[in-house]
């Protein structure tokens, strides 16, 4: 039969051993027939074919986002972002008009506040904020959706002023005067005031949870948010992407995922986890993690992966760290904070382990990366060893003696290199002052630990930054040179496209069916607008999907 689609006149790069290299594919049936010449795979044209001139540019697999949040950073899309503003008055200019524009919202919310954001080394305050807008909710959350910030009427709304209790590993930062003073470490800090965004806060339960919404959504919020995360799903196809690893998950996320995949508008496959909290007791995971994943079980909308998190973030002092922080972070002896206790969250990885689901695990401090390890290898010694794929999320910041340890015990890397000071896209001075000198070795060690065999994968964490592909590759094939006490921590181009692409399809267990530009392979594949191979490092932005196609179906086409 003609193919469905020929993708020609292209620099294809398809991670097949036998075929490293080639200029045209054609799909038919939502799989990849052949790849070879222009001239073979033209041959392979009929009438109805669908032709898509490459013109040059690099053709790969469909790039794989294995860490993302997707319900937050769709309805982030429509958030006001502060990334890059500075200052009280600049503040001031950019919430003000946006909150006239928008009179019905019950929050003014606004993303990508730096924790710097005052310049002046001032962490903000409730009164900060009440100076810009007295008389309505104000919020904002920071870049690493660790710390929200919220004004006084935010407070009293949500009836944190007070104070009162929350998890382990959360705090409400509490002023001079008795009150809170607008600062709100961890969910089990903030989620009361997520629950006044125009979603209800339903867009990170997942996260803040792991549970549904309570009551259950309406008929009308459902629709709404739906459509939201299709809007987040279009966004994530025009950078070339067809596959998304969600880490926040619920039973609700499912759902709608594959409600919109009946109507024909889930453009990425989705894996979503089961979310294990600090404060679950242990029987949570056993009676309803086995269910979760056993109702979803679709190559486009799946459960396979439980999610975990260890610690919280450098920035706010909360990352777990083997000793105080330096400076005024170190007060009081400050090592982070635990949100799991050892001897819990050990129990956890051993069950999870038993009961066959891949652990991913947020860990960002030295002890939390070694409390994570060390919790692996007691799952590995209690139930043997299997091909269980394991992922550390992030790994900021790794104790030397610990590197060696992930290859060890075939421990996954899954690294964001926009995270890093040396990434382009957060202040490059801003982590390094909340380190010791000594720290600096193991601090987004992204090519120490590739060599030494551990299996590395590549994300954004969006909306922490943006889910598009090229500044992440830019981070890693092009860093900043953050001078002598940073190793160069530079990847190549072909080992950071594969931990984009065919790696990311390793790590969720599909090596055998995506991953690859081969006959029989599923056709999930970005067309680009350059040869990524003749762009310099640090010019690699340059280059934007042109075509995307996820299971044979065209998913985004560049307009003109």
């Amino acid at each position: 039969m003609p193919a469905d689609i020929i993708i020609h006149n292209g620099s294809l790069i398809t991670f097949d051993e036998a075929q490293p290299q080639a200029q045209a594919l054609a799909i038919q049936g939502g799989v990849i027939a052949a790849v070879g010449s222009d001239a073979e795979i033209l041959a392979l044209a009929g009438p109805e074919t669908r032709l898509i001139d490459a013109r040059g540019g690099t053709v790969l697999p469909g790039f794989i986002d294995s860490h993302v949040h997707l319900f937050g950073g769709s309805v982030e899309l429509d958030c006001l972002s502060l990334y890059g503003v500075r200052g009280l008055d600049a503040m001031r200019a950019a919430i003000q008009p946006y909150a006239q524009a928008n009179p019905d919202d019950a929050l003014v919310f606004c993303v990508m506040a730096d924790y710097g954001i005052l310049g002046t080394g001032h962490t903000l305050t409730r009164h900060d904020l009440d100076s810009i807008l007295a008389d309505r909710p104000l919020a904002m959350f920071a870049p690493d959706h660790h710390t929200v910030w919220a004004n006084t009427a935010a407070l009293e709304a949500t009836g944190l002023l007070q104070g009162g209790e929350v998890d382990a590993g959360s705090l409400i930062v509490m002023g001079e005067d008795g009150l809170a003073n607008g600062e709100l470490l961890e969910p089990g800090a903030y989620g009361p005031i997520l629950g006044l965004t125009r979603h209800g806060g339903r867009e990170m339960l997942g996260l803040t949870t792991g549970k549904d919404p309570e009551p259950p959504a309406t008929p009308e919020q459902r629709a709404r948010d739906k459509d939201v995360i299709a809007r987040g799903l279009a966004h994530c196809a025009a950078q070339g992407i067809t596959g998304l690893h969600l880490m926040d998950g619920n039973r609700y996320q499912l759902e709608l995922l594959t409600e919109l995949e009946a109507e024909g508008r889930l453009l990425c496959r989705c894996e979503v986890p089961f979310h294990m909290k600090g404060t679950d007791p242990l029987e949570r995971m056993t009676t309803e993690a086995p269910a979760m994943r056993a109702a979803y079980r679709g190559d486009k909308v799946r459960c396979n992966h439980l999610k975990m998190f260890i610690d919280g973030v450098v920035e706010s002092g909360t990352a777990l760290m083997l000793r105080p922080y330096p400076g005024e972070l170190g007060a009081n002896g400050n090592t982070g904070d635990e949100v799991f206790t050892q001897e819990h969250f050990t129990a956890c990885c051993v069950e999870a382990d038993r009961l066959g689901f891949q652990i991913a695990v947020h860990a960002i401090g030295d002890a939390g990366v070694r409390r994570t390890i060390d919790a692996l290898e007691a799952a590995r010694r209690a139930n043997g060893r299997r091909d269980s794929r394991h992922r550390i999320e992030h790994i900021e910041v790794i104790h030397p003696d610990d590197i060696p340890r992930l290859a060890e015990l075939d421990i996954v890397a899954s690294l964001q290199p926009g995270h890093a000071p040396r990434g382009h896209i957060f202040p490059p001075g801003a982590v390094g002052q909340y380190l010791h000198p000594d720290q600096i070795a193991g601090a987004y060690a992204w090519q120490t630990i590739r060599e030494t065999g551990a299996r590395v994968v590549f994300s954004t964490d969006w909306p922490v930054i943006p889910v598009d592909v090229m500044p992440s590759i830019r981070a890693a094939i092009a860093p900043l040179d953050l001078g002598p006490d940073w190793p160069d921590q530079s990847q190549s181009l072909m080992d950071t496209l594969a931990s984009y692409t065919r790696d990311n399809a390793w790590v969720e267990f599909n090596e055998d069916s995506k991953g690859r530009l081969q006959a029989g392979m599923v056709a999930d594949i970005a067309v680009l607008s350059h040869d990524l191979t003749a762009l310099a490092p640090d010019e690699i932005t340059q280059a934007a999907a042109m075509v995307t196609i996820m299971d044979g179906a065209v998913t985004y086409q560049r307009p003109g």
